[in-house]
């Protein structure tokens, strides 16, 4: 499996993960020129940015590990590309999807991944 189709199916089980908890999706695979974002979904009131991560190994720092400071800061300007593009700004949160494999036990969804 290549690390496009086995992203792309983290994507879509993170989706139907996300989906399962009641949250909507938005947009899938929204690029703009500052880079990706994975999943947009509404969680209530909430517009949530959603990075989803799957790594095989625990080496350097596995999922958790990877969204490192430059990621995170390409995702933020990418979400407020997006949200420029809105009538109003609701409000936001990132949250990150880490797995080790396709599957429920092996997810760790963490809300708020770049908040307080």
């Amino acid at each position: 499996m290549t690390t496009k189709t086995s992203g792309d199916a983290a994507e879509r089980f993170a989706e139907q993960f996300l989906l399962a908890r009641n949250l909507k999706t938005v947009v899938r695979n929204y690029r703009c020129r500052f880079g990706e974002i994975d999943l947009i979904m509404q969680d209530s009131g909430t517009l949530v940015f959603v990075e989803v991560r799957m790594r095989a190994s625990s080496h350097f720092g596995g999922a958790v590990g990877s969204i490192h400071a430059n990621k995170q800061r390409r995702l933020i300007a990418t979400a407020q590309h997006y949200l420029a593009g809105l009538r109003h700004n609701p409000p936001c949160r990132f949250d990150a999807i880490l797995m080790n494999e396709l599957d429920n036990a092996s997810v760790e969804w963490i809300k708020d991944a770049f908040g307080a």
